[in-house]
């Protein structure tokens, strides 16, 4: 008996322990949150509209040397860059960032998937660890961003999916991301990210909003702001689904490490019950043995 109320107490520091660690770990990520959550809050209605822009400028525009990023052609091969986190203990975010990418791959790129013509860019370790694993074209360059998140690194990766996407390494390149609605709730995305998505065609019934689109008046010319506003707003692009899974991410392990201290409280709630019911029958044992000692003398 006495072992088995020294094994419940046991249990009980340990539950205890590990409660202190998801407290700490929920006050850490709600800080990091809104910092995360002010800069996407910030960046998101500035991407979207110069998103927006640009498509508009694409859907209107007849092609030409400065339309390359914009150039769709069959799709041979596939680049997802895909933007999970550096660490674990955020609940089911990272699985259903992989699970949606590993998806995407076998509802849209299953040929190419045959053919060995996936490649994967990982902005966050744990899918480099998980598309490595199950043998992916998996490229580590741009893993790490989230040691030091700032444009400027973003910008790289972004510069170099350009680049391998106008010499024709790639075919299209998708993002896979979380986008942040609130501390409990993501969405997860795939958003194309080159070639340049047109704007989706107007129902009928609405063609003045259709003719409205292309009043663009351009100064300088309209082949040299596409030339200089492309690179700049995909850019952007990245940064904002960098920025979006970032916060996403503090979210998710900020309600993660809440409940688990809820937990914690059910779990040490049922270990005191125990301890108290193995308590009290030490208690009686010891005396109905006390009794039963007192009446063997008596007698």
């Amino acid at each position: 008996m006495a072992g088995q109320l020294k094994e419940v107490r046991n249990r009980i520091k340990s539950v205890q322990s590990t409660q202190q660690i998801t407290k700490a770990m929920k006050m850490v990520s709600a800080v990091k949150l809104r910092r995360a959550q002010d800069a996407i809050i910030q960046m998101r209605p500035y991407a979207q509209k110069l998103q927006a822009m640009l498509s508009n400028i694409v859907s209107n525009s007849e092609g030409g040397s400065g339309m390359i990023l914009a150039t769709e052609r069959p799709v041979e091969k596939v680049l997802l860059i895909v933007i999970t986190s550096d660490r674990g203990l955020c609940g089911a975010f990272n699985s259903n960032l992989i699970k949606l990418a590993k998806a995407t791959v076998a509802e849209k790129y299953a040929e190419q998937h045959k053919k060995g013509n996936i490649t994967v860019w990982n902005i966050g370790k744990k899918g480099y660890a998980h598309f490595t694993r199950l043998n992916y074209r998996a490229d580590a360059s741009f893993k790490d961003i989230f040691h030091k998140l700032t444009f400027e690194n973003v910008q790289k990766a972004a510069q170099a999916a350009m680049k391998a996407f106008e010499e024709k390494h790639f075919d299209v390149v998708e993002i896979v991301y979380s986008q942040f609605k609130n501390a409990a709730t993501q969405r997860f995305e795939v958003e194309r990210f080159l070639p340049i998505p047109k704007m989706p065609n107007q129902p009928a019934g609405k063609q003045e909003k259709k003719a409205m689109k292309a009043d663009f008046i351009y100064d300088p010319s309209k082949e040299q702001l596409i030339a200089e506003m492309m690179p700049k707003i995909l850019n952007t692009q990245l940064y904002k689904a960098v920025l979006d899974s970032n916060a996403s991410e503090h979210g998710a392990r900020m309600t993660a490490m809440d409940k688990a201290s809820e937990n914690a409280n059910e779990m040490l709630r049922s270990l005191k019950i125990s301890y108290n019911r193995a308590r009290q029958a030490a208690i009686t044992t010891e005396l109905t043995e006390i009794v039963s000692g007192a009446a063997a003398l008596q007698g």
